[in-house]
């Protein structure tokens, strides 16, 4: 693969409350960013890291993994079911 192929497939994007950040194009990079957040998030009870980190890399891993994928969208499904008034 040539650096003029890997420029032509699109960055894939995350959106979170509306807004969109490019991911890198390797997966393999996308996969050990996921596993960082969400081992980094288990560790929320010290400084600086968060439990913030554990939704945030099973998103990143959602791009990449079907299991995970699935959950999500159930996830969007239901919240968006929740935030809609009853017709």
């Amino acid at each position: 693969m040539t650096a003029a192929d890997d420029n032509s497939t699109p960055a894939r994007k995350i959106s979170i409350f509306g807004r969109e950040f490019a991911m890198p194009r390797s997966r393999g990079l996308r996969i050990v960013i996921g596993m960082l957040l969400t081992l980094g998030g288990i560790l929320g009870f010290l400084p600086i890291l968060g439990f913030w980190m554990i939704p945030l890399g099973l998103l990143v891993l959602s791009y990449e993994f079907a299991m995970i994928r699935r959950h999500r969208r159930r996830f969007v499904v239901w919240w968006e079911r929740r935030r809609r008034p009853d017709r």
